[in-house]
Protein backbone atom coordinates (compact mmCIF):
# COMPACT_ATOMS: atom_id res chain seq x y z
CA UNK A 1 0.00 0.00 0.00
CA UNK A 2 1.62 3.31 -0.89
CA UNK A 3 1.94 5.91 1.75
CA UNK A 4 0.78 9.58 0.61
CA UNK A 5 2.87 12.41 2.38
CA UNK A 6 0.07 14.49 2.96
CA UNK A 7 -3.01 14.11 4.81
CA UNK A 8 -6.02 16.76 4.66
CA UNK A 9 -7.40 15.77 7.43
CA UNK A 10 -4.24 16.02 9.71
CA UNK A 11 -3.76 19.32 7.90
CA UNK A 12 -6.78 20.02 9.50
CA UNK A 13 -6.44 19.45 12.66
CA UNK A 14 -2.71 21.40 12.72
CA UNK A 15 -4.79 24.13 11.35
CA UNK A 16 -8.05 24.05 13.70
CA UNK A 17 -5.82 24.22 16.73
CA UNK A 18 -3.03 26.94 15.61
CA UNK A 19 -6.11 28.98 14.27
CA UNK A 20 -7.57 28.57 18.23
CA UNK A 21 -4.38 29.36 19.59
CA UNK A 22 -3.82 32.77 17.52
CA UNK A 23 -7.64 33.54 18.31
CA UNK A 24 -6.49 33.51 22.10
CA UNK A 25 -3.55 34.77 21.81
CA UNK A 26 -4.88 38.04 19.76
CA UNK A 27 -7.59 38.59 22.46
CA UNK A 28 -5.60 38.61 24.86
CA UNK A 29 -3.22 41.38 23.23
CA UNK A 30 -6.40 43.13 22.52
CA UNK A 31 -7.16 43.48 26.14
CA UNK A 32 -3.90 44.65 27.17
CA UNK A 33 -3.90 47.12 24.42
CA UNK A 34 -7.14 48.86 25.27
CA UNK A 35 -7.85 48.18 28.60
CA UNK A 36 -7.29 51.44 30.23
CA UNK A 37 -5.27 49.94 33.24
CA UNK A 38 -2.42 48.88 30.82
CA UNK A 39 -2.24 51.80 28.76
CA UNK A 40 1.24 52.83 31.06
CA UNK A 41 3.63 52.20 28.22
CA UNK A 42 5.98 49.71 30.20
CA UNK A 43 3.26 48.21 32.11
CA UNK A 44 1.64 47.35 28.83
CA UNK A 45 4.87 46.46 26.85
CA UNK A 46 5.13 44.38 30.65
CA UNK A 47 2.04 42.31 29.22
CA UNK A 48 2.85 41.82 25.69
CA UNK A 49 5.62 40.11 26.76
CA UNK A 50 4.09 38.03 29.51
CA UNK A 51 1.32 36.56 26.73
CA UNK A 52 4.66 35.51 24.26
CA UNK A 53 6.86 34.24 27.09
CA UNK A 54 3.65 31.92 28.03
CA UNK A 55 2.63 31.09 24.81
CA UNK A 56 6.06 29.80 23.39
CA UNK A 57 6.73 28.10 26.90
CA UNK A 58 3.68 26.44 26.84
CA UNK A 59 4.01 25.22 22.97
CA UNK A 60 7.60 23.86 23.85
CA UNK A 61 6.26 21.97 27.03
CA UNK A 62 3.54 20.23 24.47
CA UNK A 63 5.40 19.30 21.96
CA UNK A 64 8.03 17.39 23.83
CA UNK A 65 5.03 15.62 25.70
CA UNK A 66 3.78 14.89 22.36
CA UNK A 67 7.65 13.65 21.25
CA UNK A 68 7.76 11.34 24.25
CA UNK A 69 4.55 10.16 23.54
CA UNK A 70 4.81 9.59 19.68
CA UNK A 71 8.10 8.22 19.53
CA UNK A 72 7.34 4.79 21.89
CA UNK A 73 3.93 4.86 19.50
CA UNK A 74 5.99 4.55 16.57
CA UNK A 75 8.65 2.16 17.57
CA UNK A 76 6.05 -0.18 18.92
CA UNK A 77 3.41 0.09 16.10
CA UNK A 78 3.13 -2.73 13.89
CA UNK A 79 2.33 -3.36 10.31
CA UNK A 80 -1.50 -2.96 9.74
CA UNK A 81 -3.39 -4.36 6.83
CA UNK A 82 -5.03 -2.05 4.57
CA UNK A 83 -8.46 -2.31 5.87
CA UNK A 84 -6.98 -1.43 9.27
CA UNK A 85 -5.52 1.41 7.70
CA UNK A 86 -8.79 2.68 6.08
CA UNK A 87 -10.72 2.11 9.73
CA UNK A 88 -8.15 4.38 10.93
CA UNK A 89 -8.07 6.99 8.31
CA UNK A 90 -12.16 6.94 8.28
CA UNK A 91 -11.40 7.75 12.61
CA UNK A 92 -9.28 10.53 11.62
CA UNK A 93 -11.71 12.32 9.18
CA UNK A 94 -14.73 11.91 11.42
CA UNK A 95 -12.60 13.45 14.54
CA UNK A 96 -11.34 16.37 12.52
CA UNK A 97 -14.98 16.91 11.01
CA UNK A 98 -16.40 17.59 14.82
CA UNK A 99 -13.25 19.85 14.83
CA UNK A 100 -13.92 22.24 12.56
CA UNK A 101 -17.76 21.93 13.22
CA UNK A 102 -16.89 23.40 16.28
CA UNK A 103 -14.58 25.79 14.90
CA UNK A 104 -17.36 26.77 12.84
CA UNK A 105 -19.90 27.49 15.47
CA UNK A 106 -17.00 29.82 17.26
CA UNK A 107 -15.84 31.64 14.21
CA UNK A 108 -18.81 34.00 14.75
CA UNK A 109 -17.99 34.40 18.00
CA UNK A 110 -14.90 34.99 17.57
CA UNK A 111 -15.44 38.22 14.77
CA UNK A 112 -18.03 39.44 17.44
CA UNK A 113 -21.53 38.18 15.42
CA UNK A 114 -22.42 35.49 17.65
CA UNK A 115 -22.73 37.02 21.50
CA UNK A 116 -20.87 35.55 24.60
CA UNK A 117 -21.92 35.76 28.15
CA UNK A 118 -18.18 36.57 28.84
CA UNK A 119 -17.27 40.69 27.82
CA UNK A 120 -16.58 41.14 24.83
CA UNK A 121 -13.34 40.05 24.38
CA UNK A 122 -14.07 36.96 25.87
CA UNK A 123 -11.34 37.04 28.60
CA UNK A 124 -11.55 38.96 32.00
CA UNK A 125 -11.10 42.42 32.33
CA UNK A 126 -9.03 43.10 34.92
CA UNK A 127 -5.89 40.90 34.73
CA UNK A 128 -3.15 41.08 36.32
CA UNK A 129 0.51 39.73 34.80
CA UNK A 130 0.00 36.24 36.85
CA UNK A 131 -3.36 35.92 35.72
CA UNK A 132 -2.11 36.46 31.87
CA UNK A 133 0.73 34.23 32.22
CA UNK A 134 -1.39 31.22 33.29
CA UNK A 135 -4.44 31.20 31.05
CA UNK A 136 -2.39 31.90 27.96
CA UNK A 137 0.33 29.06 29.03
CA UNK A 138 -2.94 26.75 30.13
CA UNK A 139 -4.97 27.66 26.94
CA UNK A 140 -1.87 27.43 24.30
CA UNK A 141 -0.89 24.28 26.19
CA UNK A 142 -4.22 22.73 26.19
CA UNK A 143 -4.21 23.49 22.30
CA UNK A 144 -0.93 22.66 21.05
CA UNK A 145 -1.52 18.98 23.25
CA UNK A 146 -4.73 18.04 21.39
CA UNK A 147 -3.38 18.04 18.29
CA UNK A 148 -1.31 14.85 19.54
CA UNK A 149 -4.31 13.31 21.03
CA UNK A 150 -5.60 13.63 17.48
CA UNK A 151 -2.68 12.00 16.10
CA UNK A 152 -2.46 9.41 17.87
CA UNK A 153 -4.30 6.58 15.27
CA UNK A 154 -1.31 7.52 13.08
CA UNK A 155 1.16 7.48 15.38
CA UNK A 156 -0.64 3.84 15.57
CA UNK A 157 -0.38 2.73 12.27
CA UNK A 158 3.65 3.97 11.96
CA UNK A 159 3.67 4.59 8.05
CA UNK A 160 0.64 6.87 8.10
CA UNK A 161 2.68 9.22 10.62
CA UNK A 162 4.93 10.47 7.07
CA UNK A 163 2.02 12.23 6.05
CA UNK A 164 2.85 14.83 9.24
CA UNK A 165 5.19 16.21 8.71
CA UNK A 166 4.21 18.24 5.44
CA UNK A 167 0.64 18.06 6.59
CA UNK A 168 1.95 19.43 9.55
CA UNK A 169 3.23 22.70 7.89
CA UNK A 170 0.56 23.39 5.37
CA UNK A 171 -1.82 23.52 8.42
CA UNK A 172 0.48 25.97 10.65
CA UNK A 173 0.27 28.33 7.53
CA UNK A 174 -3.68 27.86 6.94
CA UNK A 175 -4.44 28.25 10.87
CA UNK A 176 -2.24 31.07 11.03
CA UNK A 177 -3.42 33.09 7.99
CA UNK A 178 -6.67 32.58 8.95
CA UNK A 179 -5.66 33.63 12.85
CA UNK A 180 -4.33 36.69 11.36
CA UNK A 181 -7.19 37.74 9.17
CA UNK A 182 -9.68 37.35 12.22
CA UNK A 183 -7.35 39.63 14.75
CA UNK A 184 -7.16 42.30 11.45
CA UNK A 185 -11.00 41.96 11.24
CA UNK A 186 -11.55 42.48 15.26
CA UNK A 187 -9.01 45.61 14.48
CA UNK A 188 -10.22 47.22 10.97
CA UNK A 189 -13.97 46.43 10.34
CA UNK A 190 -16.92 47.72 11.82
CA UNK A 191 -19.43 45.36 9.87
CA UNK A 192 -18.24 41.70 10.10
CA UNK A 193 -21.38 39.85 9.69
CA UNK A 194 -20.59 38.61 6.30
CA UNK A 195 -17.17 37.82 6.79
CA UNK A 196 -18.39 35.58 9.72
CA UNK A 197 -21.04 34.10 7.46
CA UNK A 198 -18.89 32.85 4.52
CA UNK A 199 -16.00 31.23 7.08
CA UNK A 200 -18.54 29.42 9.17
CA UNK A 201 -20.62 28.57 6.08
CA UNK A 202 -17.00 27.28 4.53
CA UNK A 203 -16.16 25.31 7.62
CA UNK A 204 -19.44 24.14 7.91
CA UNK A 205 -19.45 22.46 4.10
CA UNK A 206 -15.39 21.37 5.19
CA UNK A 207 -16.77 19.68 8.40
CA UNK A 208 -19.64 17.56 6.61
CA UNK A 209 -17.15 16.55 3.42
CA UNK A 210 -14.62 15.09 6.10
CA UNK A 211 -17.33 13.13 8.12
CA UNK A 212 -19.14 11.95 4.62
CA UNK A 213 -15.52 11.11 3.80
CA UNK A 214 -14.36 9.18 7.19
CA UNK A 215 -17.89 7.74 6.78
CA UNK A 216 -17.25 6.32 3.50
CA UNK A 217 -13.63 4.78 4.45
CA UNK A 218 -15.94 2.28 6.94
CA UNK A 219 -18.50 1.85 4.38
CA UNK A 220 -15.36 0.37 2.04
CA UNK A 221 -14.35 -1.78 4.79
CA UNK A 222 -17.53 -3.62 5.94
CA UNK A 223 -19.75 -3.41 2.42
CA UNK A 224 -20.52 -0.55 0.21
CA UNK A 225 -24.36 0.38 0.36
CA UNK A 226 -26.02 0.90 -2.92
CA UNK A 227 -25.30 3.75 -5.21
CA UNK A 228 -27.19 6.13 -6.20
CA UNK A 229 -25.65 7.98 -9.14
CA UNK A 230 -22.19 7.82 -10.42
CA UNK A 231 -21.49 10.20 -13.45
CA UNK A 232 -17.59 10.24 -13.06
CA UNK A 233 -17.24 10.02 -17.02
CA UNK A 234 -19.61 12.85 -18.26
CA UNK A 235 -18.87 15.26 -20.34
CA UNK A 236 -15.27 13.36 -20.44
CA UNK A 237 -14.70 13.42 -17.19
CA UNK A 238 -15.50 17.00 -15.98
CA UNK A 239 -17.40 16.15 -12.90
CA UNK A 240 -14.71 13.56 -11.55
CA UNK A 241 -13.52 14.82 -7.98
CA UNK A 242 -10.75 12.73 -8.27
CA UNK A 243 -9.26 15.29 -11.32
CA UNK A 244 -9.22 19.18 -11.34
CA UNK A 245 -11.26 21.31 -11.99
CA UNK A 246 -14.24 19.61 -9.14
CA UNK A 247 -10.79 17.96 -6.92
CA UNK A 248 -10.72 21.42 -5.62
CA UNK A 249 -14.53 20.77 -4.18
CA UNK A 250 -14.08 17.53 -3.36
CA UNK A 251 -13.12 18.30 0.75
CA UNK A 252 -16.47 20.43 1.17
CA UNK A 253 -18.29 17.47 0.42
CA UNK A 254 -18.63 17.02 -3.64
CA UNK A 255 -18.73 13.39 -5.33
CA UNK A 256 -19.61 12.36 -8.29
CA UNK A 257 -20.24 9.14 -7.47
CA UNK A 258 -22.81 9.00 -4.02
CA UNK A 259 -24.28 6.23 -2.22
CA UNK A 260 -26.77 5.76 0.10
CA UNK A 261 -24.32 6.18 2.97
CA UNK A 262 -23.13 8.99 1.14
CA UNK A 263 -26.25 10.87 0.88
CA UNK A 264 -27.43 10.64 4.12
CA UNK A 265 -24.36 11.13 6.45
CA UNK A 266 -23.73 13.83 3.86
CA UNK A 267 -27.63 15.68 4.51
CA UNK A 268 -27.37 14.57 8.25
CA UNK A 269 -24.70 16.15 9.34
CA UNK A 270 -25.19 19.88 7.57
CA UNK A 271 -28.76 19.90 8.91
CA UNK A 272 -27.20 18.77 12.29
CA UNK A 273 -24.79 22.14 11.94
CA UNK A 274 -27.53 24.59 10.72
CA UNK A 275 -29.21 23.55 13.65
CA UNK A 276 -26.54 24.47 15.92
CA UNK A 277 -25.85 27.74 13.91
CA UNK A 278 -29.45 28.45 14.47
CA UNK A 279 -29.82 27.68 17.88
CA UNK A 280 -26.27 29.91 18.59
CA UNK A 281 -27.97 32.88 16.95
CA UNK A 282 -31.26 32.31 19.18
CA UNK A 283 -29.42 31.89 22.03
CA UNK A 284 -27.27 35.41 20.94
CA UNK A 285 -30.80 37.13 20.20
CA UNK A 286 -31.84 36.49 24.18
CA UNK A 287 -28.45 37.61 25.48
CA UNK A 288 -28.79 40.66 23.44
CA UNK A 289 -32.34 40.96 24.38
CA UNK A 290 -30.70 40.70 28.19
CA UNK A 291 -28.64 43.23 27.87
CA UNK A 292 -30.41 45.79 26.42
CA UNK A 293 -33.17 45.32 28.73
CA UNK A 294 -30.21 45.84 31.41
CA UNK A 295 -29.33 48.46 30.30
CA UNK A 296 -32.84 50.25 29.52
CA UNK A 297 -33.49 49.62 33.53
CA UNK A 298 -29.90 50.94 34.69
CA UNK A 299 -31.02 53.91 32.54
CA UNK A 300 -34.57 54.67 34.46
CA UNK A 301 -32.95 53.69 37.91
CA UNK A 302 -30.37 56.85 36.93
CA UNK A 303 -33.80 58.75 36.05
CA UNK A 304 -35.33 58.23 39.19
CA UNK A 305 -32.38 58.71 41.57
CA UNK A 306 -31.75 61.95 39.67
CA UNK A 307 -35.67 63.01 40.24
CA UNK A 308 -35.44 61.92 44.08
CA UNK A 309 -32.17 63.72 44.47
CA UNK A 310 -33.65 67.25 42.92
CA UNK A 311 -37.42 66.87 44.18
CA UNK A 312 -36.98 67.39 47.88
CA UNK A 313 -34.48 70.27 47.50
CA UNK A 314 -37.21 72.03 44.96
CA UNK A 315 -40.06 71.21 47.76
CA UNK A 316 -37.65 72.29 50.39
CA UNK A 317 -37.06 76.06 48.41
CA UNK A 318 -40.98 76.37 47.60
CA UNK A 319 -41.66 75.78 51.47
CA UNK A 320 -39.07 78.61 52.44
CA UNK A 321 -40.40 80.94 50.29
CA UNK A 322 -43.76 80.50 51.06
CA UNK A 323 -42.53 80.62 55.10
CA UNK A 324 -40.48 83.82 53.48
CA UNK A 325 -44.04 85.23 52.17
CA UNK A 326 -46.00 84.90 55.25
CA UNK A 327 -43.09 86.63 57.44
CA UNK A 328 -43.56 88.94 55.02
CA UNK A 329 -47.38 89.65 55.60
CA UNK A 330 -47.75 89.42 59.51
CA UNK A 331 -44.47 92.51 59.24
CA UNK A 332 -47.13 94.57 57.14
CA UNK A 333 -50.05 93.48 59.17
CA UNK A 334 -48.13 94.55 62.26
CA UNK A 335 -46.54 98.31 60.83
CA UNK A 336 -50.10 98.73 59.67
CA UNK A 337 -51.75 98.09 63.25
Amino acid sequence: MSVSLFNGAVMTIFAREVLEGTVIIGQYRTVVKRTPEWQEPEKQKAGLKAINAAAGWASLVAIILIICVAVPLGLLSREFDEAVGDIIEGVSKVVAAFCILQLSLKMPKFLGVYASKKDKDGVEIGLTLKSIRFNVAWNIWREVAEIGVFLIPFFLEGEKAKAIPLSGIAGIVVGGILGAIIYYANKTLENKTWLAVFMATLLLFLATGLFTGGLHEFEEVWGMTQNVYNYRDAAGGFFNEKKLPMALVKPFGYSAKRSVLQIVSFWTFLAFGCALHFWKWLSTKKIREGEELAEAEKAAGVEEFDHQETTPIEEKNSGTDEEANSGNDEENQEVNQ
